[in-house]
């Protein structure tokens, strides 16, 4: 098969690999149909995870058919449509248990991390029964894919622990593929505004069309803007969707007293706290990793038509072209690119 191997420092390239076989009988091998490209496998590019090592195949999203499954496989079948969950869980251990499975002791984000990924026309799939979800009927796989990762990355990390709420005011910093599904799921939750924050002006407009009540561009008059909005109160659940210092600093000036800061990007360096500002206004910070258990949620909220989120695609390419589908989510900004859709069939 052909797959798209990660090489170290000398970056990646398509390579042909032996097809995954079964090698424990909780696995299933899925031939893939759709994957897609996320920010992590460019920070595995980038060498900022020293775990992925070179020899790896990057990919960690999909939807594709089951092709054959170990003998303790019970809910999957030869021939069934699945999305595969970015989070291996086993089930038992105490995480799992806990529903924390990105955590989980012999699982966790394994997929194009630390186990071959799905950027590959079949991947292994460690513990199946509870990694893998059938596909409704009537669902594009291209919305699909999204279950993968961005749509509950989105819901768990960011629109539940914020508890957006009818009524409630919602900033959202940053406005890629995260964020902007941020913006798409707090609807659901009915707040009164959606105020997105962003210095792509494109992905404000974007974040917009997508059902942003306001929007602000990123720079030193950002704060003031929000607080103008709000009224001077400032917005009950900021979401930070970026991952950088200056945007973590942004969120604390712009929460409301009472108000909670979720921390969804991932930070590669140190991000001042505030306290001397903070102490007395009764905020909650949550940060976490996605657990992916939102995923039947999501999947019945697709199939109803109640979420919406085929405008995320924004482009696509055949699994040949995959490399030339790096090069542009890399700029993405330039490129006018949300998710990138890697088409197999």
């Amino acid at each position: 098969m052909k797959a798209l191997v990660y090489n170290g420092t000398q970056g990646f390239a398509l390579e042909e690999r032996p097809i995954p076989q079964i090698s424990s009988a909780t696995d299933a091998i899925v031939r893939l149909a759709k994957t897609t490209i996320c920010g992590t496998d460019l920070h595995i590019l980038h060498g900022d995870i020293p775990s992925a090592k070179p020899g790896l195949i990057l990919g960690h999203e999909g939807v594709g058919t089951v092709e054959t499954v170990g003998s303790e496989v019970n809910t999957f079948k030869p021939g069934d449509r699945v999305i595969i969950s970015c989070i291996t869980s086993c089930s038992t251990c105490d995480y799992c248990r806990r529903s924390m499975p990105s955590h989980c002791t012999s699982g966790g984000p394994l997929l194009g991390h630390i186990i071959d990924g799905t950027h590959a026309e079949f991947v292994r799939i460690p513990y199946a029964d509870f990694s893998l979800h059938k596909t409704p009927v009537g669902v594009d796989d291209s919305s699909l894919v999204m279950v993968s990762d961005t749509l509950p990355t989105a819901l768990e990390c960011g629109v539940i622990p914020g508890k957006v709420q009818p009524g409630s005011s919602v900033a959202i910093i940053g406005a890629g593929p995260i964020g902007l599904s941020t913006v798409i799921i707090s609807q659901l939750y009915e707040p009164s505004m959606i105020i997105v924050i962003n210095r792509d002006k494109n992905r404000l407009q974007i974040a917009k069309k997508l059902g942003a009540t306001h929007i602000v561009e990123f720079g030193p008059d950002a704060a003031r803007q929000v607080l103008d909005i709000t009224g001077g109160r400032g917005a009950d659940t900021v979401i930070e969707a970026a991952g950088v210092p200056a945007t973590f600093e942004l969120c604390q000036e712009i929460v409301a007293v009472g108000g909670t800061i979720a921390n969804v990007g991932v930070h590669g360096s140190k991000a001042d706290l505030h306290l001397e500002k903070l102490w007395h206004k009764n905020i909650v910070i949550t940060s976490r990793l996605v657990d992916t258990v939102t995923c039947p949620k999501l999947i019945e909220l697709l199939a109803s038509g109640s979420l919406v989120v085929k405008p995320l695609a924004t482009h696509t390419f055949k699994f040949g072209e995959i490399e030339q589908a790096y090069s542009s989510f890399a700029s993405a900004a330039a490129n006018k690119a949300i998710k990138m859709i890697i088409d197999f069939e």
